[in-house]
């Protein structure tokens, strides 16, 4: 494999890891560390329509690595289905988490985010393979 895929497949088990431990914990973590208040969640891009655009950036970055890592085979598409169904069991799983709250517009988000890098991942591999 690659050096370059492999660090990129690194860096997107990292972040994985890091994005389930945010979603899963029972409280906002990064509104503890910033505000100390676990109810607290920080906006880092300040915009009409909340945190959503947090999300959406959040899944673009974590789709756009786990799909650079499995860009060829078989693996390809079943990190699509991975990343599309994680996207929805995430927020879904704040309906039973203490302190967290699920959010029909950070469900949309986490979705828009995901196939937002599927798109771009498509696009990319059709130019790189002279399609476009």
């Amino acid at each position: 494999m690659d050096y370059k895929i492999r660090i990129v497949r690194y860096l997107y088990y990292f972040s994985l890891a890091g994005l389930l431990i945010l979603y899963l914990f029972p409280g906002s973590l990064i509104g503890y560390f910033l505000y100390k208040d676990l109810g607290q969640q920080p906006d880092f891009i300040p915009n009409p329509i909340g945190t959503s655009i947090n999300h959406t950036l959040a899944f673009l970055y974590l789709s756009v690595l786990g799909l650079i890592s499995y860009m060829r085979g078989v693996s390809f598409i079943q990190t699509v289905i991975f990343l599309l169904i994680l996207s929805v069991f995430l927020e879904l799983s704040h309906l039973i988490i203490p302190n967290r709250s699920f959010q029909s517009l950070d469900l949309f988000a986490n979705l828009l985010g995901t196939l937002l890098a599927i798109v771009i991942i498509f696009f990319y591999k059709r130019l790189k393979n002279g399609k476009i």
